[in-house]
């Protein structure tokens, strides 16, 4: 598996996950940039993710909708705020409602990713940043530890297909 560390920091309001691939650091930015790569990831292998919208430019939106096993769905979205290509995105991610509009009862989250290389690899650094610790475990909860690894799981099967 390519995650090597999750650490949850209360005290920094903090849930950083870092992993590391066998591809190199532009190529491991196009499965950030690629909405169809993109989707193939994000969540879950059980929680597929749809891109509706992705905007990958500062001030883009991305919207998407996660699908459950029985068919639910779980909508979020995205606000770029910051890219320097190939090796830092920053976006504000929060829930959405059924049309796809931000919800008023939780904050948003804000997502820093690093990439750098690392030999011959790449590694990658995702950091969540929280409004509280309330929001942290609240998000823990839901599974947002799990739900990560199992997605940067799904990235070696993805980089595998373009060797």
């Amino acid at each position: 598996m390519s995650v090597i560390s999750i650490d949850k920091d209360v005290q920094a309001l903090t849930l950083t996950f870092v992993a590391e691939f066998d591809a190199s650091v532009e190529r491991v930015w196009r499965l950030w940039e690629d909405p169809r790569q993109l989707e193939r990831w994000w969540g879950p292998p059980t929680w597929p993710a749809t891109f509706e919208q992705h905007d990958f430019v500062v001030g883009g939106w991305s919207r998407y909708h996660m699908t459950g096993p029985e068919g639910e769905k779980s909508r979020g979205w995205w606000t770029i705020t910051a890219i320097d290509a190939p090796h830092r995105l920053e976006f504000d991610d929060g829930f959405a409602c059924e049309d796809g509009e931000p919800v008023d009862t939780m904050a948003p989250t804000h997502g820093t990713v690093t990439l750098e290389a690392a030999g011959d690899r790449t590694r990658m650094t995702v950091v969540s940043k929280f409004v509280d610790a309330e929001q942290l475990e609240q998000m823990a909860e839901m599974g947002m530890e799990e739900g990560m690894r199992l997605a940067m799981g799904q990235i070696d099967a993805i980089l595998a297909e373009n060797r």
